[in-house]
């Protein structure tokens, strides 16, 4: 066996090691994600957090590879309904921190260049383990750059790091439900920063 052979089959097979351990360490025992406790929802995080910074950074997308530097906007991931009935964590950068944190009901007006991502986490009923979902992304335009969308510009990185494909009315068409907020949902009172 070469060396350039050894040290790849040596790769793959920490690959999958840690692939098998990290699932196993992040296992649920629960099939609804609305049945999950606070505690049981910051160990699913803790288990999580730090692969899927890495792995939505891994593509070097400037946004997945920074927004955990931002601001949080809430105390814990939480289960709102949204986003496929995924646990959610919304980080915004500093041109959105001060507007969204108000966590306003009306009269909402974001600022140019206020960029949210959002973490989420599935639970697979199926394997009853926690599994990283995609990097939410919204990103506001300037005034009449997307008409249709109230310039919103919405994107996703996958959980391996790559550009999702988006069709922006499908993320608009929800998001549209909330016009006095500026098409912005807020994550669920009991784990909003400040309360």
């Amino acid at each position: 066996m070469t060396i350039r052979t050894f040290v790849a089959a040596a790769t793959i097979a920490t690959a999958l090691t840690s692939t098998a351990a990290s699932a196993a360490d992040c296992a649920v025992d629960v099939e609804d994600p609305f049945d999950l406790e606070a505690a049981q929802i910051n160990e699913i995080y803790d288990c999580l957090k730090d692969a899927m910074a890495e792995g939505y950074a891994k593509q070097g997308d400037e946004i997945a590879s920074n927004f955990r530097s931002w601001t949080v906007s809430s105390t814990r991931p939480a289960v709102a309904g949204p986003h496929g009935n995924r646990l959610l964590q919304t980080f915004a950068n500093d041109i959105a921190a001060e507007q969204y944190l108000k966590f306003a009901e009306e009269g909402v007006v974001m600022p140019v260049g206020s960029v949210l991502a959002k973490e989420s986490i599935k639970i697979s009923k199926k394997k009853k383990k926690a599994v990283t979902g995609p990097l939410f992304i919204m990103t506001k335009m300037e005034a009449g750059a997307i008409p249709e969308t109230a310039d919103w510009l919405y994107a996703g990185i996958q959980p391996n790091g790559k550009v999702m494909k988006i069709k922006q009315s499908f993320c608009h068409d929800c998001h549209a439900n909330y016009p006095d907020q500026d098409m912005l949902a807020y994550p669920l009172e009991e784990v909003r920063v400040g309360n």
